[in-house]
């Protein structure tokens, strides 16, 4: 049966839309503030904690609560023995896997609002995925069915009370989408607007058995990041994990038919889009404001050095751990044969001081003996960067 993709209307908020230009003009601010706040190797390794940030939380979305340590673990391929905790672990590097790819600029050339990069996404990531986690069960029938890597489904599906565009109309809708959010036809500010109107309508077309969510929410961080205003440094998907019931609540508000004449001329509420597009930008500009408070230079250099005070106390650290530390972090990465210069000790306590940063995996090193830089191994995420996740114990 055909379906008019007039169903899923409209799909950017119009009319008094104040309130999100507004948002997008605070989040465009805020982000370019925050641009160029670090050294860029510095923020290298940061990027790749945030990779694993990102990961944990768009995962805990889905109920897969994969605790950081055990992600820690994996990305060293030390794999758990039991069956779902490996599982898991895995589908946690695959996502790590497909944004650093994203994020060496190495994705596809297509629009990161587009249905050929959604489907990029999910090929990327199922293919990495172990066989167990590629099966789903239809709640109505009891059929387990198997995601083909980005393959759309080839039956019907319900989310909630919702029921998506049936199969056969698949290609239809997702043209409408590519059509709507063509960002060659919209305004800088359009543009921002459109990453949180397309991150509902996405998920409304729902064009995969499994992993729709965390599908659009990589397209929402690609978009974010092509428009100049989201980087390596901070995720949306923290924000929205950390206001869940929030966050699918809107969705499925968002999903509700139009409420009257004065709500749109779509079938669909102009009101709801317009509340989850406002809530997605504030969870934007609140990651922001997050991730620019713990990687002030200052406050982080402080934290850091507390910490490091702590471990000198306890002899798990030599003294002059910190300097180096600190020095990595205002300079970006430094020779090893600085290391006397920069602690003041001789070359027999210099060393030592260095072996063991690099042990912890405080300092890092592409090569034994090439320059070093920070490293954020789990042990240092709480003291260094506060609330970045739940717990890590």
């Amino acid at each position: 049966m055909a379906q008019s993709t007039g169903l899923m209307e409209p799909m950017l908020p119009s009319g008094d839309v104040t309130e999100l230009n507004d948002l997008v003009a605070d989040l465009m601010m805020k982000a370019s503030g925050f641009a160029g706040t670090l050294n860029p190797i510095v923020s290298r390794s940061v990027g790749d904690l945030v990779r694993s940030m990102n990961c944990y939380y768009s995962n805990l979305i889905e109920g897969h609560d994969t605790h950081p340590r055990d992600i820690d673990r994996a990305m060293e391929d030390d794999y758990s023995s039991e069956p779902e905790k490996r599982a898991l672990q895995r589908e946690a590097v695959a996502h790590i896997a497909v944004q650093r790819i994203m994020d060496e600029g190495k994705g596809p050339e297509s629009f990161p609002i587009s249905s050929d990069y959604g489907r990029w996404i999910h090929k990327e990531f199922c293919e990495r995925l172990p066989e167990e986690l590629l099966w789903v069960e239809n709640p109505e029938t009891g059929q387990k069915i198997k995601v083909e890597p980005g393959t759309y489904r080839d039956g019907e599906v319900r989310v909630g009370r919702h029921l998506p565009p049936l199969h056969d109309n698949l290609g239809r809708f997702l043209a409408r989408f590519d059509e709507a959010y063509d960002a060659k036809r919209l305004s800088k500010i359009q543009n921002i607007i459109a990453v949180a109107a397309s991150h509902h309508r996405y998920v409304w077309i729902h064009p995969f058995y499994d992993g729709n969510g965390r599908v659009v929410r990589l397209m929402s961080y690609a978009a974010l990041k092509e428009a100049n205003i989201g980087s390596e440094l901070w995720s949306v998907a923290r924000g929205l994990a950390r206001e869940k019931s929030a966050y699918k609540s809107l969705l499925q508000a968002a999903d509700g038919d139009r409420r009257g004449d004065l709500d749109g001329r779509g079938t669909l509420s102009q009101k709801a889009l317009i509340d989850f597009c406002a809530f997605f930008l504030r969870v934007c500009i609140d990651q922001v404001d997050y991730m620019s408070s713990i990687l002030d230079f200052q406050k982080l250099s402080e934290r850091m050095r507390i910490h490091v005070e702590e471990m000198i106390a306890m002899k798990e650290l030599p003294k002059g751990s910190y300097a180096l530390l600190r020095e990595a972090l205002l300079v970006g990465e430094f020779e090893r044969g600085k290391v006397n210069e920069i602690t003041g000790l001789g070359d027999r306590a210099a060393r030592n001081v260095l072996s063991s940063l690099v042990n912890k995996g405080m300092l890092v090193s592409d090569t034994k003996r090439g320059p070093v830089r920070l490293g954020f191994p789990i042990d240092v995420i709480e003291r260094w960067f506060p609330l970045l996740y739940p717990a890590t114990n």
